[in-house]
């Protein structure tokens, strides 16, 4: 039987290690077998249970205490990654090998070991010969996503990171039970957007025709082939966290050898979904 993996991947601050024990909780709550995997060696601290921590292989403290090394935090980090990447028998040992396995990996939020350095494709590739099929979960904070410009930024971030590894992904928007009802409503139009409202919007301030044209091409790339859409994620809200899950186990197909599995909501029904949301929201 197949295993299956998310990597939880996103910015800094974006609620990756939230998303693990919020997702943790909610499968126990449906009877599902659930493990995270911290492979954050700048981690400092979470509130689930791990069954294997990257900090008992290499930490990044201990990097930049070295004086023969003489890193700092980004540098150290992009070390300690790659001597994981060396030693990928320790995480195979933690793993073992039990069918059906779940596994959330939460992942470190430097960019860079997304966009131009190899090891988290390496990484992908790996647990692929263990047997597992991959999903990238990428978060944004919902909170950063409010203007035209920073959605685009993220969106990028979200691309970026998509054709790098080559995995089915899901995208999602964090941290939506800490917004206003103001802020709901203008997040509403970035969840599944159209690109070219957009542009209207992020051009208006631009002087220079060179950031126009730029932000043209880009904004058409992304509608054109529709490559980038998000998700709300509100932990206190137990049917989106469904609809994310759903997401999911249908990009893995999880379980499929017991029934054929598909998200409830089709494509052609997203925005109903997400005014069902928004509305239920409101009138809380």
């Amino acid at each position: 039987m197949p295993r299956y993996a998310q990597l939880v991947m996103g910015p800094a601050g974006s609620g990756k290690s939230t998303y693990c024990s919020t997702m943790v909780q909610h499968c126990e709550a449906l009877n599902r077998s659930v493990q995270v995997v911290n492979l954050d060696p700048a981690a400092e601290h979470f509130t689930y249970p791990v069954m294997a921590d990257i900090r008992e292989l290499i930490e990044v403290n201990d990097v930049m205490e070295d004086d023969s090394l003489r890193f700092g935090p980004n540098g150290g980090l992009v070390f300690c990654m790659e001597y994981f990447a060396n030693n990928f028998d320790w995480l195979e040992n933690c793993l073992g090998h039990v069918e059906d396995d779940y596994i959330l990996f939460d992942c470190p939020g430097q960019i860079e070991l997304y966009t131009h350095l190899p090891v988290m494709k390496q990484l992908v590739q790996q647990l692929e010969q263990w047997e597992f099929r991959v999903c990238g979960v990428f978060l944004v904070d919902s909170q950063f996503m409010v203007e035209s410009f920073k959605f685009i930024s993220g969106i990028l971030a979200a691309l970026s990171t998509m054709i790098s590894l080559e995995i089915p992904q899901v995208n999602i928007m964090t941290k939506m039970d800490l917004l206003s009802k103001k802020a709901k409503k203008e997040i509403e139009k970035f969840l599944d957007p159209d690109m070219y409202s957009l542009l209207e919007d992020s051009t208006s301030d631009l002087r220079s025709k060179k950031f126009k044209k730029l932000t043209k091409a880009l904004c058409g790339l992304i509608d054109d082939y529709s490559m980038v859409r998000f998700l709300p994620y509100d932990q206190s809200d137990e049917e989106s966290m469904n609809i994310v899950l759903q997401h999911i186990d249908f990009a893995i197909q999880y379980g499929e050898d017991l029934e054929f599995k598909e998200p409830k909501e089709h494509e052609d029904e997203s925005s109903s979904m997400f005014d069902e949301y928004f509305q239920e929201r409101q009138n809380k």
